[in-house]
C-alpha cells in the first residue's frame, strides 16, 4: 500500500512540474508572438518610409525583352526556301 502511495505522489509532482512548464512556455510563446507581429508592423512602416523617401521607377513602358511576341503574317513561300 505504501508503494502505491509513493507512486502517486510522484506522478503528482511530476504532474504539476510539467504543468508549471507548460505555463512557462505558453507566456514566452505568448511573448515571441507579441514580438513576431510587432516586428512585422515596423517592417511595414519602414518600408512605407523608404517608398516615400526613393519610390520604385514607375513601369509605363515595359522592358522589350518582356513585351509578349507579336504575331506576324509569314508567306509560306519565305518558309520553303
Amino acid at each position: 500500500m505504501t508503494y502505491l502511495w509513493l507512486i502517486t505522489g510522484a506522478a503528482l509532482i511530476v504532474a504539476a512540474a510539467a504543468l508549471m512548464k507548460a505555463r512557462k512556455l505558453a507566456k514566452r510563446l505568448e511573448r515571441l508572438t507579441e514580438s513576431y507581429w510587432e516586428l512585422r508592423y515596423e517592417h511595414g512602416q519602414l518600408r512605407a518610409r523608404l517608398n516615400r523617401l526613393d519610390p520604385e521607377p514607375a513601369n509605363d513602358a515595359p522592358d522589350p525583352a518582356r513585351q509578349p511576341g507579336v504575331t506576324a503574317f509569314v508567306p509560306l513561300s519565305s518558309l520553303k526556301r
